[in-house]
């Protein structure tokens, strides 16, 4: 449904102001009679004419005269009422909470009736059916522009959100869904934004635990983790092998049909070894650079694994190509290793520095926050990123089959935000729906339709986006395919149109024709140009919802963030590009909500990282 107004003719613009001329007059004749009324009581003189209009013509006609400064003074406060609603109405239209082109699909879309598992009763009513105790029902998504009411998805709904660059994902989801979580949280992002606007607040709840070998906050490495005390049997090996092959593979890389799979299985059985000669990490790459030494096959054989000693045994034996391109193969997936900045995170380091070892099963267990960050492109951790993420989450998954119920009595919240940048994991859409039942609440951020396609391909992708329980749409897509696949699922409706049809020169030959035409409630473009401050939630069982965006300085946390960040006085560097000196927190600055399409800047807080213009 196009939201470009159509051209009025000439017929409809005199009727319109017409009608705005007679009520003006109206409004003025019966503001003038009460005036002379009160004018007339004040000054006890006799009340004008009870009929408004003969009051007024008597004045203008010099039959009646102005009752003095008692009418004068309500006349003057009339128009001052007058010019202050004007403005009202005024700065309602035009203001940044003003209604927005696109929020006439709203008549079309989900009501109140259309989404009640999206309420929050709903959610509330799940949160006490799975022992959730909380202050938040649920995973707050925003604000239903149909009823003004908050939609949210519950403790059991994993999500999945699209959202284009610059469009607010981090203000409005990631962050508030962090600070409102009632367990342990695991965050992937490739900024330093989300670990500063949250985890003071988090720290409130639980530890603390930033993973940052790359430095993109300029974390020093406090603790440090065992990739290795993963890998607790032949199965875990092939999984951790297969983890760190998908996430070192760049997206548009070829496969070879031999020498990928060998090289994975290569790989698999060196991080057996090495877990099972407690060797460190480092070693398994030290192992994938001389394809001659045989200490993995002895450690295997020793530790019990025949088999894989074997096949590592056969790897060794084969022709000198053959062997050098499966070694070859296995070094590129752990080449990461060779950086020492990376390997000061995943080794124990000097015994005079001794820093604690972070344990997957305690975290879940408890109420941290553990902050994932790396960069993407060349040397990047994030191969190293995602190992950890999946060993948390099955770690989680572990939990969860030992409770009652066979899920997590305090449900973990993962915002994979810049999923498909930093942790690309392989098996994630097959495994979406079932962490759900769990209570493992998954929250895929990715920028664009065909990001995902890059790290899952199209059936993949699909899976993913179908398994989720919520699919947000938050604008910026730019793919006609995509866009034109959620216009469908939005649906139709019928248009009327009304033509008025006149023969001059004859009398009586006026008329009126009504006819419908079926339109796309959001076409294509509507989508590709969706505002900033707008949504479209769509949920297994209920049509869609056009919702209003709400930023985490405009909800119940925000007093606690400024807070914080205040306290910090970093130099601030936003997501627009602005660095704010120190002296700039605690400046007044105005908020928007929600930010209003077509404005040359969005008038945000300081602490938020975005443009400035001060109150």
């Amino acid at each position: 449904m196009s939201v470009t107004r159509p051209r009025r003719t000439a017929e409809e613009l005199l009727t319109r102001v017409a009608v705005a001329a007679l009520g003006a007059a109206v409004v003025l004749v019966l503001a003038t009679w009460l005036a002379l009324w009160v004018g007339a009581t004040i000054e006890d003189r006799p009340p004008p004419a009870r009929n408004p209009f003969a009051a007024v013509t008597s004045l203008l006609a010099g039959k009646a005269t102005w009752p003095g400064l008692g009418a004068s003074t309500v006349a003057l406060a009339e128009l001052t009422l007058l010019v202050a609603t004007a403005v009202f109405l005024a700065r309602w239209r035009h203001g940044p909470g003003r209604r927005l082109g696109v929020d006439v699909a709203v008549r079309h879309l989900a009501t109140r009736v259309g989404h009640p598992e999206l309420s929050s009763e709903s959610a509330a009513a799940a949160a006490a059916r799975l022992g959730v105790q909380t202050a938040t029902p649920g995973v707050r998504v925003g604000l239903a522009l149909s009823t003004g009411k908050p939609v949210y998805g519950s403790w059991e709904m994993t999500q999945a959100d699209i959202w284009g660059a610059r469009r607010g994902k981090t203000t409005t989801r990631v962050v508030p869904a962090i600070l409102d979580a009632p367990g342990a949280v695991v965050v992937t992002s490739n900024k330093r934004d989300v670990v500063e606007t949250t985890r003071t607040v988090r720290a409130e709840t639980g530890p603390v635990w930033v993973f940052d070998p790359q430095a993109v906050a300029a974390e020093p490495s406090k603790w440090w983790w065992n990739p290795l005390t993963y890998v607790t049997n032949v199965d875990k090996a092939t999984r951790l092998a297969a983890v760190l092959a998908h996430a070192a593979r760049p997206a548009d890389a070829r496969q070879d049909a031999f020498f990928d799979p060998k090289g994975e299985q290569l790989l698999a059985f060196l991080l057996l070894a090495a877990a099972a000669g407690h060797a460190p990490m480092t070693t398994v790459f030290e192992w994938t650079t001389d394809p001659t030494d045989v200490m993995p096959v002895d450690i295997l054989r020793e530790a019990g694994h025949e088999l894989p000693a074997q096949a590592v045994q056969g790897v060794i034996n084969s022709p000198d190509r053959q062997r050098a391109g499966v070694y070859g193969t296995a070094e590129k997936v752990v080449n990461f290793l060779v950086n020492p900045a990376i390997t000061e995170w995943i080794n124990p380091g000097a015994a005079s520095r001794a820093r604690p070892e972070f344990n997957p099963q305690d975290f879940v267990a408890g109420h941290g926050t553990l902050y994932l960050l790396s960069r993407e492109g060349q040397g990047t951790a994030g191969p190293l990123l995602t190992a950890l993420t999946v060993a948390t989450i099955e770690a989680a998954e572990e939990l969860a089959t030992r409770s009652p119920g066979g899920r997590l009595s305090v449900p973990l919240l993962c915002v994979l935000d810049e999923a498909a940048n930093v942790c690309r994991w392989k098996d994630l859409p097959d495994l979406y729906s079932h962490f759900g039942s769990r209570g493992i609440v998954l929250m895929t951020m990715l920028q664009s339709w065909a990001q995902g396609v890059s790290v899952w391909g199209d059936d993949g992708m699909t899976k993913l986006w179908s398994s989720a329980s919520i699919r947000v749409y938050g604008g910026g897509e730019v793919d006609p395919r995509f866009l034109d696949t959620l216009s469908q699922l939005i649906g139709d409706y019928e248009a009327r149109t009304t033509s008025v049809n006149v023969q001059r020169g004859r009398a009586g030959s006026r008329s009126t024709t009504t006819s419908t035409r079926v339109e796309r409630i959001l076409d294509v473009s509507d989508l590709a140009a969706l505002p900033m401050g707008r949504a479209v939630v769509f949920a297994s069982g209920s049509r869609p919802i056009l919702v209003q965006t709400e930023p985490w300085y405009a909800g119940p946390h925000a007093q606690r963030v400024q807070a914080a960040l205040a306290r910090s006085s970093p130099v601030v560097t936003g997501e627009n590009g602005y660095d704010l000196q120190p002296g700039s927190i605690g400046r007044t600055f105005q908020w928007a909500t929600p930010p209003t399409a077509g404005r040359a800047a969005i008038r945000r807080s300081a602490l938020s990282g975005g443009p400035l213009e001060p109150e």
